[in-house]
């Protein structure tokens, strides 16, 4: 890459992990933040769904203004959602006022990575496609593990201190991007505006079939229903199993985080330009499933930690590989693809832990059989339409030079 398209990389890269961490800041202390206002798991869950599903809303109508108005606008914006959602949990105590800040935060979400994918597709190659979106796939596992930390950190200053540090970074960022972010691509013309995709975001959902990618976005949905469910009970368990202290937990959390970072950035580009996106999509959805499985007989915490570790790892791999794949074939509906892209890791995110929860509730191996048989199910399916998509190419080939 070039020394322009480096500077543009790390100015998303940081915003990515902000936005990841500016949210990791606060999860240490939220259990003991709801008790604080006589609120439990109850509201603890609804603030998951409810930030998803403002997320799963929105994201559609934010792909299409991403590709109307242009990427900068909506990556502000969507800062901008975030700092008032962190705002919001700082100054008030009222549970609604917390549910408002989730709708707030998921629309901000919404704008926000949608608009940094379909930067990246604007400021790099085809052949630098996958590696660019694997740094940015990897500020957002960064954030992931470097947010908890601080918040752990600043939870000794008082319960409403990491609140308060996420609200000023988050708003640092937004200056940030206003000042030194440039726009990637130029402002559409009238004419345009008016071929871009319009419907309402149920009817993009079912439009979405007969997109070339539509595949994709299942293998996302599938994906990130099965990694949620996965993390949303993976603490009881090792507690139920193991007898997990907070501290073990948090180990793995923090270590799988890590390499995940490593892997993004310095592994994919490798992997997708010696063995090609499709191969290596096919390889580690079946190593994914293979960890589910192997996770129903796995009889120690340590050996649950190796395999946790495993599935990490792959997704951390498969991420920005789906990415890649949905960028080439979206053409010039950048942001209206990673919109939907975004729409369905959200029904994903809703969906996953809310199942997992009531199966767990039922038999706590439930859900890991769950997971492994839609992975099972998903990698057969994958495999076809390569397969298909394949013979499809061929024969269009055939036919032109004939």
């Amino acid at each position: 890459m070039s020394m322009s398209q480096w500077r543009k990389m790390i100015i998303l890269m940081i915003n990515m992990f902000i936005t990841i961490g500016s949210f990791g800041i606060i999860i240490p202390i939220l259990p003991a933040y709801l008790e604080s206002i006589g609120q439990g798991g109850t509201a603890a869950g609804l603030m998951v769904a409810i930030f998803a599903g403002a997320q799963l809303v929105f994201s559609p109508i934010a792909g299409k203004w991403t590709d109307q108005y242009g990427r900068k606008k909506m990556i502000v914006l969507g800062l901008i959602g975030l700092t008032v959602s962190m705002f919001i949990f700082y100054a008030f105590d009222s549970i609604w006022w917390l549910y408002a800040s989730r709708v707030v935060g998921g629309i901000g979400s919404a704008l926000l990575v949608p608009a940094i994918f379909a930067y990246i597709a604007d400021i790099t190659t085809i052949e630098q496609r996958a590696k660019g979106n694997s740094f940015i796939s990897a500020a957002m596992s960064l954030g992931i593990v470097i947010g908890p930390g601080v918040g752990g950190f600043f939870a000794d200053f008082g319960l409403k201190m990491p609140f308060l540090v996420a609200t000023i970074v988050s708003l640092a960022a937004v200056i940030f991007s206003l000042t030194v972010l440039k726009e990637s691509v130029e402002q559409h013309t009238p004419e345009q505006k008016t071929q871009i995709n319009d419907e309402p975001m149920l009817k993009k959902l079912v439009s979405s079939a007969h997109k070339p990618y539509f595949m994709l976005l299942i293998i996302t949905l599938v994906m990130s229903f099965g990694l949620m469910a996965y993390e949303s009970v993976i603490g009881l368990y090792m507690d139920d199993q193991f007898g997990a202290t907070p501290q073990e937990i948090a180990w793995m959390v923090t270590l799988t985080g890590l390499i995940s970072v490593i892997v993004q950035l310095f592994v994919v580009d490798k992997l997708v330009g010696r063995f090609g996106e499709g191969a290596v999509l096919n390889f580690f959805l079946g190593v994914v499933a293979i960890g589910f499985f192997l996770s129903l007989f796995a009889d120690s915490y340590s050996l649950f930690f190796v395999i946790t570790l495993l599935i990490f790892l792959a997704t951390s791999i498969l991420r920005p590989v789906l990415n890649t794949l949905i960028s080439k074939m979206a053409g010039n509906e950048q942001g209206f693809a990673m919109g939907l892209n975004n729409a369905y890791m959200s029904i994903g995110n809703i969906l996953g832990p809310m199942l997992a929860g009531i199966l767990y509730d039922i038999q706590i191996l439930y859900p890991f059989i769950l997971g492994c048989i839609l992975l099972v199910f998903t990698l057969f399916i994958t495999v076809f339409w390569q397969n298909k998509s394949l013979k499809n190419t061929k024969l269009a080939k055939s036919k032109s030079s004939s």
